[in-house]
């Protein structure tokens, strides 16, 4: 697995995109989330995920959610606030694999209270686009 260096969210930008690229919102995840462009690499769609979490685009978390565990229906929860994202690591998921897996770190707030979720996602192409599969257990 590549180690990386954790990249914060520059929280002086407010329209800066969640994903924590320190791009605008606008210029990084919003065309992916709208559909315009696609991402390339199993980070970038682990980025675009986090990011649509802390926008609130559950239509694209669907849509970027493998068809054999997506489930029927997403129900965000409007209490939970997802502030920031490390990206421990990665493990292929590159521009000529087919699958990889990303580790991170995904900061939030809820009931005023900081959390943190820890997961190892395993990421595979459907239809020449990348889409989160599940979760390795730790």
């Amino acid at each position: 697995m590549t180690r990386r260096g954790a990249r914060r969210n520059p929280t002086a930008d407010p329209g800066a995109c969640p994903c924590g690229s320190g791009l605008p919102y606008a210029d990084c995840c919003a065309p992916v989330h709208r559909g315009e462009s696609t991402t390339a690499t199993a980070e970038a769609v682990m980025r675009s995920r986090f990011s649509a979490f802390a926008v609130g685009d559950a239509d694209y978390l669907v849509r970027s959610w493998h068809s054999t565990t997506r489930p029927a229906r997403l129900r965000l929860d409007p209490g939970q606030r997802w502030t920031r994202l490390e990206i421990l690591g990665t493990d292929r998921g590159g521009l000529f694999d087919s699958e990889g897996t990303v580790e991170f770190r995904a900061h939030y707030r809820e009931a005023g209270r900081p959390g943190t979720l820890d997961e190892r996602s395993r990421f595979v192409r459907e239809n020449g686009r990348w889409v989160y599969l599940d979760a390795l257990p730790e």
